[in-house]
């Protein structure tokens, strides 16, 4: 068994506030409230000590997404363990169903061995008014039937599945979901204030990449929106990359909902710690230049290219969001939402060492993942 480490003289973001000069205990894969007396010391001042990303909405990275091979799965999770995200949920994106059926199955694997935390379908379920890079004739209705049959692909590993609950079937889906323990989350979305009301008192719980792919905030037809950012019950998923949100629209968020109703999320796609060039999302081509990922036909919006640890630095330095904030958007909230705070979300004893070190400038120096170093501090190296 290693030995006991103490991450010594780091500011440390606990729930309790920001604790200067912190230290934090690790005794194997846990958190532990004291160190033995041969505990090895490493000081990390000057740093932050701020708990690991989970990002529960993200289709791939290091030119690999959720979609393909185990290999590539792998591939793509090792990629945004780098950048501090030592928890992931998987995406997929609108396919043939028995294409995602096969697909849930694969991934249930990687998710029964402790890869990823579970699985999110995002589509085929949405409205092709608001279909962004999905493909439109593979589109379909929310049928329950057909909702059941990709949770029970899962086999107990789906955790969100995203609908347009104004299409038939939506509201009793969402119930079907809610009943299930699945996440049910309003998004690709052409609904009105009052639907996305209905579907949120039947169960629905998240708003994928609120103010992306649903229609704008209107005076007179508020529709999703502000329905989503109004309720209490509803967690929003934002895309802090600069080019998804305008800065007042992150403002407006977060001083509508409040920070404990914010998850930030990557919405990643293949090219995500690559760079620019030609990918595949799912059967769409996409073209990346200068980090903005599009569809070759159409030129939408095609997810991001965005690694949490930028999203992190970006709410601290550019939108000026407390530290705490950022971490109860990147950590704290998402595990609450996948019913994992008991084990990860937060630095406290007895739950998963998952940490990220940080320099001052919010740049990642280490990450560690249930107390094995995934990037090593310079201290170490």
């Amino acid at each position: 068994m290693a030995p006991s480490l103490v991450l010594a003289g780091a500011r440390v973001v606990l729930p309790s506030g920001v604790l200067d000069d912190g230290r934090v205990v690790v005794e194997g894969t846990k958190i532990a409230a004291a160190a033995p007396g041969n505990a090895e010391v490493i000081d990390v001042t000057g740093h932050w000590l701020v708990p690991g990303f989970v990002d529960i909405h993200n289709h791939g990275g290091g030119g690999a997404s959720f979609s393909g091979t185990a290999e590539q799965i792998l591939t793509a999770v090792r990629t945004h363990r780098l950048h501090g995200t030592t928890t992931l949920v998987a995406s997929t994106v609108t396919d043939e169903m028995d294409l995602l059926v096969r697909q849930a199955g694969l991934l249930s694997e990687l998710a029964e061995q402790g890869e990823i935390a579970g699985i999110h379908f995002e589509g085929p379920f949405i409205s092709p008014c608001r279909k962004g890079a999905h493909s439109e004739e593979l589109l379909r209705d929310p049928d329950p039937a057909e909702v059941r049959k990709l949770i029970d692909a899962a086999r107990g590993k789906a955790r969100m599945v995203t609908l347009a609950a104004e299409l038939p079937g939506g509201t009793d889906s969402v119930r079907l979901l809610a009943e299930h323990g699945v996440i049910a989350a309003i998004g690709h979305t052409d609904a009105t204030y009052e639907q996305t009301v209905e579907a949120i008192d039947a169960g629905a719980t998240v708003a994928t990449h609120l103010f992306n792919a649903m229609p704008a905030l209107n005076h007179r037809a508020p529709g999703p929106i502000a329905a989503l950012l109004e309720d209490e019950r509803v967690t929003v998923e934002l895309i802090n990359d600069g080019t998804h949100l305008h800065p007042a629209a992150l403002e407006l968020a977060f001083h509508r909902a409040g920070a404990d109703r914010v998850a930030f999320i990557t919405d990643a796609m293949d090219a995500a710690g690559i760079g620019d060039g030609r990918y595949m999302l799912g059967p769409l081509e996409v073209e990346v230049s200068e980090g903005v990922a599009r569809l070759v036909e159409g030129g939408s919006i095609a997810g991001s290219t965005l690694t949490l640890d930028r999203a992190f630095k970006r709410a601290v330095t550019v939108d000026r969001l407390p530290v705490a904030d950022a971490v109860q958007a990147l950590s704290v909230n998402p595990a609450r939402l996948l019913g994992l705070s008991d084990r990860i979300g937060s630095l406290e004893p007895g739950k998963d060492a998952d940490l990220v070190v940080l320099d001052a400038d919010f740049d990642v120096k280490g990450v560690m993942r249930q107390g094995e170093w995934v990037v090593t501090p310079p201290q170490l190296a």
